[in-house]
């Protein structure tokens, strides 16, 4: 059955109540991936809109229409932050070992499982396989020699929340450069835990 984005944000809830585990294989990996990515993704998304709607954020969600739109957006933009991450993470991985076959390789085994266990929920909509197929179809071609330098990994969840937040197309050109800079920002806490978190030797044990 598949997880529900709000399953996701509950278990990076229990985690964050314990002392952060060491991520030293490709399963550790995907579940930070995961969990960050739930993150990221909602909280960006119903900050944006919240911040639009002002007073009137609650009733929004009494909208049929709405709530069937802000559900496709938020698995959207959830995949595009998971294709963001795994970029970076390949990025940290291949400054240890800059070996792109290897670092694809690590990087399937942890997003595939992912990808597996949160399957096609219904309210995602009919887009949503193509979202998942870019996030291998990057995977596969990304450079990641400058993967984990700076923002350079940080394209698609910038570019998905503007896109598919169900804010009116007026409105999103007026905030585009403050919207793209607010996930810039959320995503500073996750790049410092997976600096930390991650032991890219042993990773590379548990690889071979």
């Amino acid at each position: 059955m598949p997880f529900s984005l709000i399953q996701k944000m509950r278990d990076w809830l229990r985690r964050a109540r314990e002392k952060p585990s060491p991520i030293t294989d490709s399963g550790g990996l995907g579940d930070f991936i995961d969990t960050r990515s739930s993150l990221v993704a909602q909280s960006s998304l119903y900050g944006y809109i919240k911040t639009r709607a002002g007073t009137r954020f609650p009733e929004l969600f009494e909208h049929d229409e709405f709530l069937q739109s802000i559900n496709i957006a938020k698995w959207q933009v959830w995949a595009a932050c998971v294709s963001d991450l795994a970029t970076f993470a390949g990025g940290l991985i291949f400054r240890e070992r800059p070996d792109p076959s290897l670092v694809r390789r690590i990087l399937q085994s942890a997003i595939d499982p992912v990808l597996q266990r949160t399957g096609y929920p219904e309210e995602a909509g009919d887009g949503f396989d193509s979202a998942l197929q870019k996030i291998t179809t990057r995977l596969a071609m990304a450079d990641f020699s400058t993967a984990a330098e700076l923002e350079n990994a940080f394209t698609a969840s910038p570019d998905a929340l503007i896109y598919w937040a169900p804010i009116v197309d007026e409105l999103k050109a007026l905030d585009d450069d403050i919207v793209r800079n607010s996930i810039r920002f959320r995503w500073q806490e996750p790049r410092r835990e997976l600096r930390a978190l991650l032991e890219v030797e042993v990773l590379l044990l548990s690889a071979q």
